[in-house]
């Protein structure tokens, strides 16, 4: 029904006259009818393709009451844990409870269960022994077969067992719950439905298994690191809709999981068809009085452009749930969208963002993917960009020019993030003009996360080299706009590969550059990435080799405070790091130095107006531009390295 939220309550589905659903969504964020929001996406296109839905959001757990509100549903319970994975919503990297909930009303924490989607099946199977349950979602895309969950430290089975569902849908799902609903509603019995692509299913007969590969048995994988390591670049191999195989997975029991290939891609006719269905575009107005659902307001006046993302970084989960191949909508059904925004209430005339995953990939990389689909073993753009990438912004340069013409339109930014290796590969400077003329304000992040390359390459990410060419190019262009508009480098401590080694020498890069960021983000082991599968085994998978591993808190602790050495509440811990790393030539007070032996009460930062060892203070010249001379247990001739950085500097906002 247009314009009106799917019922999420008793009341609603007698007003609409319904005396059964066809299918209970179960979802552990709040309600929000978005297409920011998956479950949105999904109830949406069921209902257009003539289902009922009704919505359960955040059910009380504890209780079995909770999920029985409308009944025993026709076809099947959808479950989803939410737009996250919830032990990701509810636990920082150092496993403390966050607090805030940006998926529940009010930011309220703990509306939701830990392993919420396991906890929501469970209480659906004690309650209807016999009705189809099929998962989906976040969480349960990237738990699909046995995974390292960083929180127990343990490798957990698949999440379809322990669940007690019939059917995981994993990526975007859209092709997979059509067809899905279709077969339940032509009366085939669940356990029969093995055939649909983007969906896991469990069976004891081998012998159906066909045309599979087999991973190492959930035993072998439990114990073994090797054998882990092993069946997760299998698995990773295999994320490609077109080569894809067949994976089976066997259990104790005579148990298997059985993933199906990957579903084909949306073609942009069907992205369009999507994103045009009758959202009412933000929260149930039942959350008005808790202060409303607060993720709503990084999406509310946000355009999604593209799916997927073929950057490939090694700490992103996007390969094994949207995948490397890109899906856009036409510049028609952005526009459109675009329109709709202006007539919101609030709308200021600023579009927040226009992008995806990656915000300049508009299409697949090259022309093969179109019927070969993406390399197994082979990235778009590391270690360098492919021979066949086809690099071009022209489309996407084209649209955003569309929408800041716009009437209502004042200023469309670009939020979602850019490759910047992506942009140097494109000969074309079209796209970097128009984005620092346009559609930067101020300032623009990027994510080069490391310096070293010995980390990038376990990163995924292109060579430090890439990135300060980058960085010279942008202030060229800016200088040549006439704009003063700073770069803001996302920075992550503690990834695989790093050791206290590579964060002296990131430490070393940002005092060079005058620069400590405000934000940095310790290494986050979640499910289904390759740095999570090297942080459990201590391997790379794509190769085998030996990879370091920090994971002592205390270690961890102290590669974080090196990035922002000038904090002084991190003295201790930069100091002991550098005495560790033995870099003590880093502890004085010549300029090169990052900290004093001592700490020096009164006083802000090192950097910032410390003493010096007369007694008077760095000049904020000196702060910004050390000098190249160097003294202690390591002599260093930094002058060429300070001559390099010289050109990149003053693009870095200086923070402290």
């Amino acid at each position: 029904m247009e314009g009106t939220f799917l019922p999420v309550c008793r009341e609603d589905m007698q007003a609409r006259g319904i005396k059964q659903f066809d299918f209970v969504y179960v979802i552990g964020d709040a309600y929000v009818d978005h297409p920011s929001f998956g479950h949105a996406i999904i109830s949406r296109l069921l209902e257009a393709h003539g289902y009922s839905v009704g919505i359960i959001s955040q059910p009380d757990w504890k209780r079995k009451e909770s999920i029985s509100i409308y009944g025993e549903p026709r076809l099947a319970f959808l479950v989803s844990g939410g737009n996250m994975d919830s032990m990701v919503n509810h636990y920082s990297v150092s496993k403390r409870l966050r607090e805030k909930d940006s998926f529940s009303p009010g930011g309220i924490m703990g509306r939701r269960p830990d392993y919420a989607t396991v906890v929501y099946g469970n209480l659906i199977r004690q309650t209807y022994k016999k009705v189809p349950i099929l998962i989906g979602g976040v969480e349960a895309s990237l738990r699909r077969l046995a995974h390292y969950d960083y929180w127990s430290n343990k490798v957990k089975r698949s999440i379809l067992l322990d669940s007690g569902a019939d059917i995981l849908m994993y990526g975007m799902g859209e092709h997979s719950i059509v067809e899905l609903a279709e077969a339940l509603d032509s009366g085939l019995a669940v356990k029969d439905i093995t055939f649909v692509p983007g969906t896991v299913y469990k069976t004891r007969k081998k012998e159906d298994i066909y045309d599979a590969l087999f991973l190492p048995e959930f035993g072998r994988v439990k114990e073994d690191k090797h054998a882990y390591a092993r069946s997760f670049y299998l698995q990773y191999s295999n994320t490609d809709p077109f080569g894809g195989k067949r994976l089976a997975e066997a259990y104790p029991n005579e148990i298997y999981v059985v993933q199906n290939p990957p579903s084909k891609p949306l073609s942009q006719e069907e992205m369009d068809d999507v994103y045009s269905l009758p959202y009412m575009r933000t929260y149930h107005p039942s959350y008005e009085a808790q202060g409303g659902v607060p993720a709503i307001s990084e999406v509310k006046f946000s355009l999604t452009s593209s799916r997927g993302c073929f950057g490939g970084c090694s700490f992103c989960a996007l390969t094994f749930h949207q995948g490397r191949m890109i899906q856009s909508r036409s510049h028609d059904s952005i526009v459109e969208e675009a329109r709709l925004l202006t007539r919101e209430p609030g709308f200021k005339g600023y579009i927040h963002d226009v992008g995806g995953p990656t915000a300049n990939f508009r299409f697949p990389s090259c022309e093969k993917q179109l019927t070969h689909g993406v390399c197994s073993r082979k990235q778009c753009l590391f270690p360098q960009p492919c021979r066949n990438l086809k690099a071009d912004h022209k489309d996407y340069v084209t649209l955003l020019q569309k929408l800041r013409n716009l009437p209502g339109v004042k200023k469309v930014f670009i939020r979602s993030g850019i490759r910047f290796d992506y942009l140097l590969a494109d000969k074309d400077r079209s796209f970097l003009r128009e984005l620092c003329q346009y559609h930067v304000s101020g300032q623009l992040k990027v994510a080069p996360e490391h310096i070293s390359d010995k980390v990038l390459e376990k990163m995924g990410k292109p060579k430090a080299a890439i990135y300060h060419q980058f960085v010279k190019e942008y202030e060229h262009m800016n200088v040549k706009l006439g704009k003063k508009q700073y770069l803001v480098p996302y920075l992550m401590s503690s990834h695989p590969g790093s050791s206290l080694k590579e964060a002296v020498e990131l430490a070393e890069f940002l005092r060079d550059l005058g620069y400590m960021p405000e934000q940095v983000q310790d290494f986050y082991p979640t499910p289904s990435t390759i740095s999570t599968c090297m942080y459990y085994t201590g391997l790379d998978p794509r190769t085998m080799e030996p990879v370091y591993v920090a994971k002592n808190p205390h270690e961890k602790a102290m590669q974080r405070a090196l990035i922002q050495y000038r904090d002084p509440r991190n003295y201790d811990l930069v100091k002991e790091a550098l005495q560790k790393a033995g870099r003590t030539d880093l502890i004085g007070f010549e300029q090169h130095c990052l900290i004093p032996p001592r700490k020096i009460s009164g006083v802000q930062n090192h950097s910032a107006g410390s003493a010096n060892a007369g007694g008077r203070k760095v000049s904020q010249t000196s702060k910004r531009f050390p000098a190249s001379t160097n003294t202690g247990n390591k002599k260093q001739n930094r002058s060429k390295k300070n001559k390099s950085h010289k050109a990149i500097r003053n693009v870095h906002k200086r923070k402290g």
